[in-house]
């Protein structure tokens, strides 16, 4: 699966701000079984964990200030959340509004991509979530193509 981006976040890009603006305090979902087709779609699958930070405010996860060679990394904080499902990761979505339902949008601001051990767009050491255990994510990278 290919990162895909959703319509509101690639109009935002062009139109609006950069992309470390538009994904600033934002959270990751995790969802159970294979992805929709494109980020404008509902989720689909079952919720397994949303990932913010150690705070736990639910939209705090932010990125470095400075992009290197095209990758834009998160920040330092530590990225975390306790599962509220017991399954295994398919995909992520990462969304940037408070008000995002996961339904069909095309304004919302998102990226969605694969969830695997390796060759994934977001690499896990483990693809098992279990409820109530907390799952970490140490490294997130978003790389934009020189063409």
């Amino acid at each position: 699966m290919a990162l895909s981006l959703s319509t509101g976040l690639r109009q935002g890009i062009l139109h609006t701000s950069g992309l470390n603006t538009l994904l600033a305090s934002g959270k990751i979902n995790i969802w159970s079984g294979a992805a929709p087709s494109i980020a404008d779609d509902a989720a689909t699958g079952t919720l397994l964990v949303t990932i913010d930070t150690t705070t736990g405010s639910g939209f705090d996860l932010f990125f470095l200030n400075t992009a290197v060679s095209g990758v834009l990394s998160k920040s330092a904080n530590t990225w975390d959340g306790v599962a509220v499902a017991t399954g295994t990761a398919g995909y992520f979505r990462y969304c940037a509004s408070t008000s995002d339902t996961n339904l069909l949008s095309t304004t919302e601001l998102r990226i969605q991509g694969a969830v695997s051990t390796s060759g994934a767009e977001l690499n896990m050491s483990s693809t098992a979530i279990t409820s109530a255990a907390t799952t970490t994510i140490d490294t997130f990278d978003i790389t934009m193509p020189a063409a």
